[in-house]
This record gives C-alpha cells, sequence and structure tokens, in this order.
C-alpha cells in the first residue's frame, strides 16, 4: 500500500503509527509514503508513474465542514480541483484502462435535504465550501467515467465515526471531552448546535465499503449510510451515560447548559462560534442499493460505537492526560 504525507516540521502520521514495519523508527515495510500534495500536480503525476497503482483511493480532503468557511479557496483547491489532479495524472500516466479510482464523496452533498432519506438519486443542495468542493469533485469523476470510460466511483458516505477521529469534529470531541470529565482532567466543554442530525456509523464498516466498490464488474456510485439518525445531543448523553453520568438539560438556545444529574455540575455549554453560517440539519442515508448490489451492512451499532470511543479516550487520556 502506498500512500501520499503532507510534508509537516513534525511527524504527522500519528494514525498509522501502527501500519510501519518498525514503529519506534518509522521503518516502511508493507505501506510506503511518498512525499505529496493535492495541491501539486507535478508530483501526483511522478508518483502515480512511479507506483503503477492497479487502486486509488481519494481519501485526501480539507475535510473539516465548519472550517471550509474560513478555509474556503483551499478547500475548493484540494477537495475540487485536487480530485481533477488526480484523474488527469491517470490520463497522463496511461494508466485510464488498468486503474480503479475511489472517490470519497460525502452526505453533505445533500446539505438542504431535498428528500428523506437520501439515495443515489436524491437531488444535491451543498451548504458549505466543503460540500461544493466536494461536489465539483463527484461531477468530475463521473466526466472521467464517461469520457474515458475510466473505472471511478463515487462513494457517497454518511458521516463515519472511529477513536481516530480529528479532534475538532464534535463526535471525537464529545468522546475527548467526556474522558478528560471522567478522569477529573475536565469540568466543562463546549458544543454548537445540539439537535444536528447525523446518520453515523464506524469507519471500520464504512472502509470495507469503500474496497467492494472497486471489486464490481461496472462502475457505479453508491451511497453508504446506517439509515438510522440520531441528534449530538443524544451522542453526549449516550457519551456520558457510559461513564455513569445522567446528563439533564436546562435552558434554551445559547443558554442551554447539559447538568449532571448526580453531582449537579455542569459539563456542557452552547458556544455561538461552533454555529455554521449555513446549517445542515438532518441527513439520513438510504443504502438500499449497496445492500442489495455489494452485499454490504453495517455491522457496528451507534451504541457500540459510542462505547468504543469513550473508552478509547479514556485510555488515551489516561496514558497521557495532555493529548
Amino acid at each position: 500500500v502506498h500512500g501520499i504525507v503532507r510534508r509537516s516540521s513534525s511527524f504527522n502520521t500519528g494514525r498509522i503509527e501502527h501500519l510501519y514495519k518498525n514503529p519506534q523508527a518509522h521503518i516502511e515495510g508493507n505501506m510506503k509514503l511518498h512525499y505529496g500534495d493535492l495541491t501539486d500536480s507535478t508530483c501526483l503525476v511522478k508518483i502515480i508513474n512511479e507506483v503503477k497503482p492497479s487502486e486509488i483511493y481519494n481519501l485526501g480532503a480539507q475535510s473539516h465542514v465548519k472550517i471550509s468557511f474560513d478555509l474556503a479557496e483551499y478547500t475548493a483547491d484540494v477537495d475540487g480541483v485536487g480530485t481533477l489532479r488526480l484523474l488527469d495524472a491517470i490520463k497522463t500516466c496511461g494508466l485510464i484502462n488498468s486503474v480503479k479510482f475511489y472517490q470519497a464523496s460525502t452526505s453533505e452533498l445533500f446539505g438542504k435535504v431535498q428528500e428523506i432519506p437520501q439515495k443515489e438519486t436524491t437531488p444535491f443542495y451543498p451548504r458549505s465550501p466543503y460540500g461544493a468542493a466536494k461536489l465539483y469533485a463527484y461531477w468530475i469523476v463521473v466526466n472521467f467515467r464517461e469520457a474515458y470510460n475510466l473505472f471511478a466511483v463515487n462513494g457517497i458516505l454518511f458521516n463515519h465515526e472511529s477513536p481516530r477521529r480529528g479532534a475538532n469534529f464534535v463526535t471525537r470531541k464529545i468522546s475527548r471531552s467526556v474522558a478528560k470529565i471522567h478522569l477529573g482532567q475536565l469540568d466543562c466543554f463546549s458544543l454548537g448546535n445540539l439537535d444536528a442530525k447525523r446518520d453515523w456509523g464506524h469507519a471500520r464498516d464504512y472502509v470495507e465499503a469503500m474496497w467492494l466498490m472497486l471489486q464490481t464488474d461496472e462502475p457505479e456510485d453508491f451511497v453508504i449510510a446506517t439509515g438510522e439518525v440520531h441528534s449530538v445531543r443524544e451522542f453526549v448523553e449516550k457519551s456520558f451515560k457510559h461513564i455513569g453520568k445522567t446528563i439533564v438539560w436546562e435552558g434554551k438556545n445559547e443558554n442551554e447548559v447539559g447538568r449532571c444529574k448526580e453531582t449537579g455540575k455542569i459539563h456542557v455549554t452552547i458556544n455561538h462560534k461552533y454555529y455554521r453560517p449555513t446549517e445542515v440539519d438532518f441527513l439520513q442515508g438510504d443504502c438500499t442499493k449497496a445492500r442489495q448490489k455489494l452485499n454490504w451492512k453495517p455491522r457496528v451499532t451507534f451504541d457500540e460505537l459510542v462505547r468504543e470511543m469513550v473508552d478509547a479516550d479514556v485510555e488515551l487520556m489516561r496514558n497521557n492526560p495532555n493529548a
């Protein structure tokens, strides 16, 4: 497996340390990393020409929806044009007929949802620079598939989480904060829209779906989701429940707080800075096509996902309170 890593002054391979042949010395075995960037077409051509891969998974993106409002141009460059650069590199290297290409599409394409639940034929209505950039990527993949007969697919994946989720994503922010509260390292943390509802699955299940899409005879786009919807509020409640605390909500709007029923302490507050200029209130996927054609279904339940993330962060914070 070959991967592209962005150059940084500090090691930024924390989430794949275990894949090194020798993690202590960062010695590579079956995983080989190349310095590169989705904003640099020259390096993409060079790497693809050298590696001559049979499958390419484009999982690279500025993937934080809220931050995409602040880094709008960069998000467009990486998430939109970056996908085009990869596809063009495949063409330049003469690999159109031998490579299979997976594009990490997103439920954020549906944004202001036009039907419930959302499936492959639901009209798109992105509500962020991230969603708009990913919309360009989606259509350029379709274009290369139809124009050059490239085996290229879009996986329209709904939110997928795990203990490796980035620390500034809401699910991981909750599991990290709850772990710190459990260990007495923190009293309180702030969130944005508690009533945003998402279809949350486990990354482990969703990555299997990505792979399955490239094992089919014909390239097709698929929605990958659980079909279940939960609010941010519910994620908070279940996370606290796992460490033996019951959260009771008091107040309204930005004055709302989450208080621990057992101790009376306030553990959750609302901060308006975490709200988005345009909100996506509700996402629910319909993965009927993936169930039928890929024989895929999610295995990890919402409750199991929450427990796994909280347990992993309790362990992490116990060993390193500054993590």
